[in-house]
């Protein structure tokens, strides 16, 4: 067992435990990395299938990320927008797909009237929540005691108009469904979007991607850090006091003044803490969980629905696909879409053999795109819940209820312990921006703690320390 002592020890190399890492090497601080996996990027991970780039985890940058923008453009990385021209689809319950397009689905004027009710609905409640401090909105109490399913009802009797806007959250980000979580989480993560209106735009959610892809970002970062990442090095067991950490992977030991935790809130029990945590983290992390959602990826020849003037935006609510789009990779000559298949739905997938899985899957495209979908070069299914490291996606979050008990001490240090991840990010949340966003936050914190200074709680994790602190 190699021993080593440090400033601070990191555990995870996803984007906020690099992001951390880098930040504290920056402004002069030792650091070691530990990652379970044989790899660095978390939740972000991508591969190159028959001349198709694949991004199986996190891909998308949109103009609010602004933490994320920051740190790509410290790297000089450059990011490409994605593809958007052409009709979107959308394919009702009784099985008709329809073209259109604009904003609005193509839906019953009373139930587009319906749905922008609800989104305004959403836009006033997120205007008035500070995304860092959710617990503190005020309804906090109310919106928590609700399911977003419920809630919905309660503000409309339009069935479709509910369902059309509850894919954007449940569906489509916390990957739930409606009836399990509450309307203040759902309204922190209109929140953390700037508003209810960038959630449900396409265009702006989903505004480009990155040029080596989301992982590259993290591959970057961890060649900065050099022989300071250790991979394949799960940390199981901490020790810890005022005085410091030993952290225990399997091949290396590291002693450190402070420890980042940096992995998902529904892996911190993998961790044995020694002394165990205070109970409130205890039962906290309790009330965290993932959710479920399997990426499809189909690679065809070529992207054949540009040919019929087709963007690759489809959407359906009460589809076995909800959601897919054009995920051609810049500069690549065949087709690639992405779709989307979310919790129970996921669940029904899953249970199937797996010819009978991609046969359902494909039919599902084939209903907005027609038989050429059938026959893929590349098909493959992102399955982050069967990966012991990860346990889920996209993100965790609370269930009824546990926001506005639990949110306050989600953020405390432990000690020597801090906690970083999107999974706890205000702006930015379960986004790699918001991963960026705390890891920074998270060196600042131990920066001040290790040289004595005062730290500033209005620091959003946008700029770089190093900038800061100049």
């Amino acid at each position: 067992m190699k021993q080593i002592e440090r400033d601070v020890v990191i555990i995870g190399a996803g984007p906020s435990g690099l992001t951390a890492a880098y930040e504290l090497k920056k402004c002069g601080k030792t650091v070691a990395v530990l990652e379970a996996r044989d790899r660095v990027g978390g939740r972000t991970w991508s591969e190159e299938m028959e001349g198709a780039t694949i991004e199986i985890g996190g891909q998308w940058i949109s103009p609010d990320q602004t933490g994320l923008y920051s740190l790509i453009n410290e790297l000089g990385i450059e990011t490409f927008e994605r593809y958007k021209e052409g009709k979107s689809l959308y394919r009702t319950a009784q099985g008709e797909t329809i073209a259109y397009e604009g904003e609005d689905f193509p839906v019953a004027p009373g139930t587009v009237a319906e749905m922008n009710k609800l989104v305004q609905v959403m836009n006033d409640l997120a205007a008035q929540m500070n995304p860092d401090k959710p617990w503190d909105h005020p309804q906090a109490k109310e919106l928590d005691m609700i399911s977003f399913h419920h809630f919905l009802r309660e503000h409309s009797t339009d069935e479709l108009a509910c369902d059309n806007v509850g894919l954007f959250i449940a569906g489509g980000m916390l990957t739930k469904p409606a009836h399990t979580f509450s309307a203040l989480q759902a309204v922190l993560m209109a929140s953390s979007a700037g508003s209810f209106d960038n959630l449900v735009d396409e265009d702006f959610i989903l505004d480009r991607r990155i040029v080596g892809t989301m992982q590259g970002v993290s591959k970057t970062v961890a060649e900065r850090l050099g022989d300071d990442v250790y991979l394949e090095n799960p940390v199981l067991k901490l020790e810890w006091s005022e005085d410091g950490v030993i952290a225990h992977g399997a091949t290396v030991s590291v002693k450190a003044k402070k420890a980042v935790i940096a992995v998902p809130p529904n892996l911190y029990s993998r961790i044995s803490y020694v002394p165990a945590l205070p109970r409130k983290q205890l039962i906290t992390h309790q009330h965290q969980s993932m959710g479920l959602v399997i990426k499809v990826h189909a690679v065809y020849e070529t992207p054949f629905w540009r040919e019929a003037g087709l963007s690759g935006t489809c959407f359906g609510p009460n589809s076995v696909v909800q959601e897919l789009y054009d995920n051609t990779y810049t500069g690549e000559s065949t087709g690639t879409l992405v779709g989307f298949i979310s919790d129970v739905d996921a669940d029904a997938m899953w249970e199937l053999g797996e010819e009978e899985r991609k046969s359902q899957i494909l039919q599902g495209i084939a209903d907005f795109l027609g038989d050429k979908a059938l026959e893929p070069k590349v098909f493959y299914l992102s399955d982050f819940g069967a990966e012991e490291w990860t346990r889920g996606a996209y993100a965790t979050s609370y269930d009824l209820g546990g926001l506005s008990r639990f949110g306050s001490v989600q953020n405390d240090n432990v000690g020597p312990l801090y906690f970083s991840s999107s999974d706890l990010a205000g702006e930015g949340y379960q986004h790699v921006d918001g991963a960026v966003r705390m890891g920074r936050r998270s060196a600042a914190r131990i920066i001040a703690q290790l040289e004595g200074s005062s730290y500033d709680e209005s620091y959003d994790g946008v700029a770089p320390l190093d900038k800061v602190n100049a």
